[in-house]
């Protein structure tokens, strides 16, 4: 099977009328209260952006943490723990 010049995988060349348009401004904080450095989000309690990106945070660093206590014990983190005999 031959494969096309320029590979399978590749995306095509883009024209200059293919170019994406420049942010114009920068995004603000809603209000003076939201902080953050990372998100303009304010602290907000139950189905909120600010409330789901900080249990994606949290969430990653306990899945690194399940990795790292895997990696050092070498066992699971189910027996590790004593969940399963």
């Amino acid at each position: 099977m031959a494969v096309a010049a320029g590979g399978c995988c590749r995306r095509p060349a883009m024209t200059s009328g293919d170019m994406p348009e420049p942010m114009t401004s920068a995004a603000t904080p809603a209000t003076p209260a939201a902080t953050s450095a990372t998100t303009p989000d304010v602290p907000a309690f139950g189905w909120s952006a600010y409330a789901e990106r900080v249990n994606g945070r949290f969430a990653m660093l306990g899945f690194a943490a399940v990795l790292l206590i895997e990696a050092l014990s070498r066992d699971t983190f189910l027996h590790w723990a004593g969940l399963v005999p």
